[in-house]
């Protein structure tokens, strides 16, 4: 199938998917059609092999790339859009817990999640290097902001703690795929290829030079915008900040995730409010909760599908359920300490750290990320056992996550 093809039956399925969740099951759109999608992706591995339409569906997913087509082609677009409808005084408001969860908290989890992995490995006598079970922690320990803001628009937490959330897990992607490809450079060049420093020095690059060039990219959008009172082409500019910016982002070797978050910030908070007319407001924040939307919709949908080219046996099966509760171990203690420490200055609601805990999903980033290991790295196994707890943590803690909030809020 083509490049159009493949696009077209994505966009179908998606479309028909959200129709029967919106019609029957009404769950948040993300979950219901990622579970449609898994249930249809079962019906193809059942039955492929007896009918020719579903042996095509099943060769079309296998041909795509999902890293390539997540982290190159629609995470910036997702990014901008989640920076562009967050609140910038709230989010100040709440910036000092934000920087420690999504740093400090990602770096903790990683090396919890990295250390327990190696132990449990090893346990089932599959002997993993240490350095290869830090990169599964770089992989799974970022909450995902594309799960997590789809989830909680209807979770119905305070607003303050959503903030905090969503404010973490915008940030905490780009936080941890700059730990990913330092960990990574480290582990395929080996041990005489980086120094401590060196580490520093790329990370510091890569997440600093993300946030100044996305600050830089946000204010010149800005002006631009504000030169000009003209809705259709001011709905083009800031798709060019997306594309544009993300695409140049990976030339200046930058983190380009980190460049989105910050430019979608400014340009729906600075943009939107010293730039925009009430006509132009209108239609590009229409613009981009319509862009949004769709690619949530194609992104869980995917998620879904993929369940036909990730081969899971029974063994691999049983240490993703016991990697369930190591994972959501590390988060809870790598939100626990930070918050512990920052009550002294921060206002936490109660029972934060369980919400927080609960609340911090793992989603298509950590697949993507798996994707891209080398096959001598372990990848089939990693990307069986990540596989496994993002199904669960979209399904059971997606699910519940709204539920719980009102429980304990």
């Amino acid at each position: 199938m083509s490049f159009y093809e493949i696009l077209s039956t994505l966009i179908v399925l998606a479309a028909a998917f959200g129709y029967v969740n919106d019609k029957f099951l009404k769950w948040p759109q993300t979950i219901g059609i990622m579970v449609i999608s898994l249930l249809a992706s079962v019906l193809v591995v059942l039955l492929g092999n007896h009918i020719s339409t579903l042996q095509l569906i099943g060769k079309s997913v296998a041909g795509i790339d999902f890293n390539t087509v997540l982290m190159k082609i629609m995470l910036g677009f997702l990014l901008f859009a989640g920076g562009y409808h967050i609140d910038a005084s709230c989010l100040k408001q709440q910036g000092l817990p934000v920087i420690i969860l999504a740093s400090i908290g990602t770096l903790l989890s990683t090396f919890i999640v990295g250390a327990l992995t190696y132990f449990i490995l090893g346990a089932f006598g599959l002997p993993v290097p240490y350095l290869h079970c830090l990169l599964f922690g770089a992989i799974i320990s970022p909450t995902d902001p594309i799960a997590v803001l789809g989830i909680l628009r209807g979770a119905k937490i305070p607003y303050s703690l959503e903030l905090k959330i969503s404010g973490e897990s915008l940030f905490n992607d780009g936080v941890a795929i700059v730990v990913f490809l330092s960990l990574l450079e480290l582990a395929t060049m080996g041990d005489q290829s980086l120094s401590a420093g060196g580490i520093s020095l790329l990370f510091l690059k890569e997440a600093g030079g993300g946030l100044l060039y996305g600050a830089l990219l946000g204010w010149l959008g800005f002006l631009i915008l504000k030169s000009i009172d003209n809705y259709k082409v001011e709905v083009m500019i800031t798709l060019a900040i997306a594309m544009g910016g993300y695409a140049f982002a990976e030339y200046l070797h930058v983190s380009g995730p980190l460049a989105m978050v910050v430019a979608g910030i400014i340009t729906g908070n600075e943009g939107k409010n010293g730039a925009m007319s009430d006509e132009t407001k209108d239609y590009v924040s229409k613009f981009w909760e319509l862009v949004d939307e769709v690619l949530n919709a194609v992104l869980f949908l995917l998620i879904g599908l993929q369940m036909l080219v990730v081969r899971i046996d029974r063994h691999l099966f049983v240490i993703g359920l016991l990697m369930i509760a190591i994972v959501l171990l590390a988060r809870w203690v790598s939100v626990l300490l930070p918050v512990t420490i920052l009550r002294k200055w921060v206002n936490f609601e109660k029972h934060a750290v369980l919400i927080l805990t609960w609340g911090g999903l793992r989603g298509g980033i950590s697949v993507a990320l798996a994707l891209s290991l080398p096959a001598a790295f372990h990848r089939d196994e990693f990307v069986s056992i990540t596989y496994i707890i993002v199904i669960f943590s979209i399904l059971v803690q997606g699910l519940t996550i709204g539920p719980l909030a009102r429980r304990f809020s």
